[in-house]
C-alpha cells in the first residue's frame, strides 16, 4: 500500500513537473510559475501583509494584522516538521526532474512556500462576504499556481504542497477565529 501510493505521487509529481511540448506555451508557464512562486516566499507575504496593516483602512488594515500573525505563525510548525522529517526534494531524489536554476536544498516537506501563501490568502476572503465572488477565484488562481509551482520546479512533491494549503488555511482560519475573541 505503500508503495502504490508513493508510486502515485512520483506519477502526479512528473505530470506537474513536466514541460509542454509547445515552445510558446512552455516559455509562458514558466515564466508564469517561475515568478508566482516568489509570491509564496516569507519576504512578499510577510511584507504585504505588514504593509496592508499599516495603510489599510479599517477591516482591510485588521485583514492585513490577520494575514501578518497567520504567516508568521504558520512557519512554526513548518520549521518544526521540516526538522523532523528530513524529505529529500523531488530533483534530490528522483532522476529527470526539471528544476529550477538555484533550487532549495533543505527538506521538502512541507512545502513552506504554499503554506505561506495559503496563511497570507485566507484573511483577505474572510473580510467581507460581499466580495467573495471577486476574490475567491483570483485567491484560488494564486494559491494554486503557487502550489502548482513548487512542483514544476522540482522542488516539491504533491504532498508537501498538501500539506502547506492545509496548514496555511487552518493557521489563518484560527488566527482570524481568535481575532474575533479579542
Amino acid at each position: 500500500m505503500v508503495f502504490w501510493a508513493i508510486t502515485q505521487e512520483q506519477r502526479v509529481f512528473f505530470w506537474a513537473n513536466r514541460r509542454p511540448s509547445h515552445q510558446g506555451l512552455n516559455r509562458w508557464l514558466s515564466r508564469w510559475l517561475g515568478t508566482v512562486t516568489h509570491t509564496g516566499g516569507a519576504s512578499f507575504t510577510l511584507l504585504t501583509a505588514l504593509l496592508a496593516a499599516l495603510a489599510a483602512p479599517g477591516l482591510w488594515g485588521t485583514a492585513g494584522w490577520k494575514s501578518f500573525a497567520a504567516v508568521a505563525i504558520s512557519h512554526i510548525p513548518v520549521a518544526i516538521v521540516k526538522r523532523k522529517f528530513r524529505r529529500l526534494r523531488p530533483y534530490q531524489a528522483l532522476t529527470a526532474v526539471h528544476t529550477c536554476q538555484k533550487p532549495l536544498r533543505d527538506s521538502s516537506f512541507p512545502s513552506g512556500h504554499t503554506t505561506a501563501v495559503f496563511a497570507w490568502l485566507m484573511p483577505w476572503l474572510l473580510v467581507d462576504a460581499a466580495l467573495l465572488p471577486i476574490l475567491v477565484p483570483a485567491a484560488i488562481i494564486v494559491g494554486c499556481s503557487v502550489a502548482w509551482s513548487r512542483m514544476y520546479l522540482g522542488l516539491h512533491y504533491p504532498s508537501d504542497v498538501t500539506v502547506g494549503a492545509v496548514l496555511g488555511t487552518l493557521t489563518s482560519v484560527l488566527i482570524s477565529a481568535a481575532w474575533s475573541l479579542i
